[in-house]
């Protein structure tokens, strides 16, 4: 590399290569970690707005299943991002006429718990209370017909 004199002071030259291999010098250069600092918002302010956006993410959800554009096992076995960490219970009681008691209920024969979050349901319990969902689903279908 080479280098200029300024002031009476030695310089060097670094080649930049973003910059087609025109010479740029050193001196010239500002750390990567102050831009890149000011930039990025603080850890909490971060977290205060994923929290928000899967808040309302799953507000949208709960609305959706609850007018019947989306059906509850169907959530179940997508397991969409904005539900990972959201309880059995809570998406049961979004579905209409679905309190706590039916939720409960309904929990009880396939040995789940009602604060299960449903990003760590098994496959196998996946598979079951998506079943469940759909055959109850089913059933309310042909009783209405």
């Amino acid at each position: 590399m080479g280098g200029s004199v300024k002031g009476g002071r030695h310089i060097p030259q670094q080649t930049d290569s973003l910059k087609g291999g025109v010479p740029v010098e050193a001196a010239s250069m500002a750390p990567a970690t102050t831009i890149a600092a000011s930039v990025e918002a603080p850890q909490h302010m971060r977290a205060l707005e994923r929290a928000n956006m899967v808040r309302l993410a799953r507000a949208e959800l709960k609305r959706a299943i609850a007018r019947g554009d989306k059906d509850a096992a169907e959530v179940v076995r997508d397991c969409p991002w904005e539900t990972e960490s959201m309880t059995i219970a809570e998406l049961l009681t979004s579905q209409r006429r679905w309190g706590r008691t039916r939720a409960r209920k309904f929990l009880v024969p396939l040995s789940l718990n009602e604060n299960k979050q449903l990003g760590t349901l098994t496959a196998r319990q996946r598979r079951l209370l998506a079943a469940e969902l759909a055959n109850r689903a089913a059933g309310r279908e042909a009783v209405a017909v």
